[in-house]
């Protein structure tokens, strides 16, 4: 794809992001959020039907003979759900389970169209998923098995990590080849055909549900009521105090469902291209510059504030934007015009950054990990009473496994 229509298509994906978070002003914006909203009444019909089709068993979930834990959300992106598969993950490794972390691998590079086609026309057999750590080893760069899979490989070291559209052959490939016994889907609330699953919905407590919408007026994937499908809800990006409505909407949709409340906290700076690291008061008093790819800038930015640091300019990308030369040149270029100290991004950008970039300005990154605030004392607790067995019982804690109908 040319350079000039990767801009359009960047252009406009931003322009309908603005309009469905009300940004958009003008004719132009409204009579385009209205055709959205008729897609969206589409998007409904169909993320509706399917759910109907698996209920009533038209169409066919499989079971593989495993703990399967599945971490998702019913909006598109920002919920900060990589933080907790990982955290989720090494707990379970820690615990000694055998685990594999399933990816779609959002945005990774797939074989080429031809060779799928090729594979097609000669009845070959599917390809196996691809391998981004074997536990030992991480195999793929973060273009080929896409940004969450690659940061989760690198960060978690024991635990296998693959990536596949079919989420059952690559479960079936984790426990044949590896001896996998826990499956973690990585944004798998709404994928269907795997059985057996505890459903760990997050929902972001600073934007909820966005504007109440579904894709691709909004944000949503399928209709709030589909809280019900939870077997537990995390409440995600939470500042410690409670908030009572959304409780409660949460339980009018799935009664006496356990609400886990976490915040991501930060750890560390992490530079770029070394293995120097510096504690969170590094950021108190200094002129910094800030640029993300991701879907909630202003959260990422906030915590740069939040730590001491005067945010001097900043650049923000469309959420898994890849980088290109040319992005770096004015990045620093504005860096050093603002004569800022250092330049912080990201750990899930940083993993897309060239690997010998160079640096005329220090590049930091800033390292996030989720703590438990309320509904369990630690995230150990959390992950024994939602993966373990009960003492004196042979089922796991209450809710843990239920699949819960939906309408």
């Amino acid at each position: 794809m040319s350079s000039w229509l990767q801009k359009k298509l960047n252009t406009f994906e931003q322009y309908t992001i603005d309009v469905i978070f009300g940004r958009a002003e003008g004719t132009g914006a409204s009579l385009y959020a209205a055709f959205l909203q008729s897609l969206s009444h589409l998007f409904s019909g169909v993320a509706q039907a399917r759910l109907w089709l698996y209920r009533k068993r038209i169409l066919h979930d499989q079971h593989l003979g495993c703990l399967v834990v599945v971490v998702g959300n019913l909006t598109v992106g920002g919920t900060g759900k990589t933080p907790v598969v990982e955290k989720f993950a090494r707990a379970l490794r820690d615990r000694g389970r055998k685990v594999a972390i399933l990816s779609r691998g959002y945005k990774s590079k797939a074989p080429p169209i031809w060779k799928k086609w090729l594979n097609w026309l000669t009845h070959a057999s599917e390809p196996p998923p691809r391998i981004v750590s074997d536990g030992e080893k991480v195999l793929l760069n973060s273009e080929q098995a896409g940004d969450e899979p690659f940061m989760l490989a690198r960060n978690l070291p024991g635990v296998i990590v693959l990536v596949d559209k079919n989420r059952v052959k690559a479960g079936a490939y984790a426990i044949k080849k590896f001896g996998c016994d826990t499956l973690v889907l990585d944004d798998g609330f709404q994928y269907l055909p795997l059985k057996g699953r505890l459903n760990l919905l997050l929902v972001d407590k600073t934007n909820p549900f966005g504007n109440g919408f579904l894709l691709p007026r909004g944000v949503l994937r399928e209709p709030i009521k589909h809280l019900q499908r939870a077997s537990y809800v995390f409440l995600t990006k939470s500042n410690g105090q409670r908030d009572t409505e959304l409780e409660d909407l949460i339980h009018e949709h799935n009664p006496g469902v356990d609400i886990i409340e976490c915040a991501h906290r930060p750890q560390y700076l992490q530079r770029f291209d070394s293995d120097e690291r510096q504690p969170l008061d590094y950021l108190k008093g200094k002129r910094v510059g800030a640029f993300s790819g991701i879907a909630t800038p202003e959260s990422f930015e906030k915590f740069l504030r939040d730590l001491g640091g005067t945010i001097s300019c900043t650049r923000r990308f469309l959420d898994h934007y890849r980088f290109n030369y040319e992005d770096f040149v004015s990045i620093f270029s504005e860096a050093m015009e603002h004569r800022v100290d250092f330049i912080v991004t990201t750990e899930k950008d940083a993993v897309r950054l060239p690997e010998h970039l160079p640096c005329p300005v220090p590049l930091y990154y800033l390292r996030l990990e989720i703590d438990i605030i309320r509904g369990a004392a630690d995230f150990d607790e959390a992950v024994s009473r939602i993966c373990f067995h009960a003492p004196g019982t042979t089922e796991p804690f209450p809710l843990a496994g239920k699949t819960r109908n939906f309408d």
